[in-house]
C-alpha cells in the first residue's frame, strides 16, 4: 500500500518534531575550513544511524504505527533510509522489511544486519529494489514507506532545518544534496513555515546519477542514464510525478552537478582538513562549495553533511588518491 502524498500540515510537522526530539539528540552546526573560507556544516553525519534519514524513518514509522498499531511496514533504500526505518521500527516495536539492491553499500548492509528486521537484497539498482518493495507491500497489505515521496518522511526531514535555522539564524545560502528530493522538500517546507523566504537554496547531485536534474529538464524518468557513483545515497531514479519533484520545480531550485573525481576528493579533504568522515553524498555539497560550482556571493553559506556511512576500504582508497 502506498499512502497519498501531500505537503505536511503544521500538525504533522509538530508530530515529527515531537517524535524526533524524543528519540534523537540535535546534531551540531559547525564552521569548517574550506579552501580559504568558512562554511557551515550541519553534521547529520553524527546521527545514531550515520545519516539524517533516521528522522524521516522515525516520523513515518511512528505515523504508520498510530494508524495501525498491529501493522508492519516495508521500505526500499540504497541503505541509509533503510537504517532509519530499521532503527525506528526497533524503537517503536513495529515489524519492518527493508529491501536494498544486491549491490548496496557493504557498510550499510552490515549495519542493517544488526537490526531485527527482514532484510531483502533484490535487483541491481535502487529502482529494481523499490519496485520489489512496492509489490511486496501490495501482496502483504502493509504500508510502503518511500525514502522521499512520503508526507511523514518529508516532515521528519523538515526537523533538520528546524534545528539548523535556530542554530545559525544568519545563514544566507544553503546547499542541499538531492537524490529523490525528500531532504530538499523538508528544506523548502521549513523555509516557508519558519519565515525564511529570503534564504537562498541550491541543490546538488552527482553528475553520474542525477535523475532529478534530468527530469526537471524534460527527460522521462525511465530514460535517465545512471553511472556508478560513490554518492550512492543520491543515486538512482526517483518517482515519476512525485511530490518532491513538483516542490523543487515550483520553487525553481537550481540543481548543480558534481563530477565524480571532485566528490572523491571531497571525502578525502573533509577528513584531512576538518577531521570529519563523510560518505559520498555528504561530500557532494562540500565539493560543490569548495570548488566554486555554486553561484554564490553570500556572507554565510552552509550545507547538509548528510551521512558518514562509507565502506572502510573505499575510504582508505580515497585517502590514497592525490588532491588537486
Amino acid at each position: 500500500m502506498r499512502p497519498d502524498v501531500t505537503v505536511p500540515s503544521e500538525e504533522q510537522l509538530d508530530e515529527a518534531r515531537r517524535v524526533v526530539s524524543r528519540y534523537l539528540e540535535p546534531t551540531p552546526s559547525v564552521s569548517l575550513r574550506a579552501r580559504g573560507r568558512s562554511v557551515i556544516a550541519k553534521l547529520e553525519s553524527m546521527q545514531i544511524t550515520g545519516s539524517f534519514k533516521v528522522r524521516g524513518g522515525l516520523a513515518a514509522v511512528s505515523a504508520a504505527h498510530r494508524e495501525d498499531p498491529s501493522g508492519a511496514v516495508i521500505t526500499s533504500s540504497a541503505g541509509n533510509h533503510g537504517l532509519g526505518v530499521a532503527h525506528a521500527s526497533t524503537l517503536l516495536s513495529v515489524p519492518a522489511t527493508v529491501v536494498v539492491p544486491a549491490n548496496a553499500s557493504a557498510a550499510k548492509v552490515a549495519k542493517l544486519r544488526r537490526y531485527d528486521v527482514e532484510l531483502i537484497q533484490y535487483g541491481n539498482s535502487y529502482d529494481e529494489a523499490q519496485a520489489h518493495a512496492v509489490e511486496l507491500a501490495d501482496q502483504r497489505s502493509i504500508q510502503y514507506i518511500s525514502p522521499f515521496n512520503h508526507t511523514h518522511v518529508i516532515a521528519g526531514q523538515f526537523t533538520v532545518f528546524d534545528e539548523l535555522f535556530a542554530q545559525v539564524p544568519h545563514l544566507d545560502h544553503l546547499v542541499v544534496p538531492v537524490g529523490g528530493g525528500g531532504l530538499m522538500s523538508g528544506a523548502l517546507v521549513a523555509r516557508r513555515v519558519l519565515g525564511r523566504e529570503s534564504l537562498r537554496i541550491t541543490g546538488v547531485q552527482p553528475t553520474n546519477s542525477a535523475a532529478m536534474y534530468h527530469v526537471l529538464h524534460g527527460t522521462p524518468m525511465n530514460q535517465v542514464h545512471h553511472r556508478p557513483t560513490i554518492a550512492d545515497g543520491l543515486a538512482g531514479g526517483g518517482d515519476e510525478g512525485a511530490l518532491t519533484n513538483a516542490l523543487i520545480e515550483e520553487e525553481k531550485i537550481p540543481l548543480v552537478l558534481v563530477d565524480e573525481h571532485l566528490i572523491r576528493q571531497g571525502v578525502r579533504e573533509a577528513l584531512e582538513v576538518n577531521g570529519l568522515v563523510f560518505e559520498g553524498s555528504a561530500a557532494t555539497p562540500y565539493a560543490a562549495i569548495v570548488r566554486n560550482l555554486v553561484d554564490d556571493d553570500a556572507s554565510t553559506i552552509g550545507f547538509i553533511a548528510s551521512g558518514r556511512n562509507i565502506a572502510f576500504d573505499l575510504l582508505v582508497e580515497l585517502l590514497g588518491e592525490p588532491l588537486d
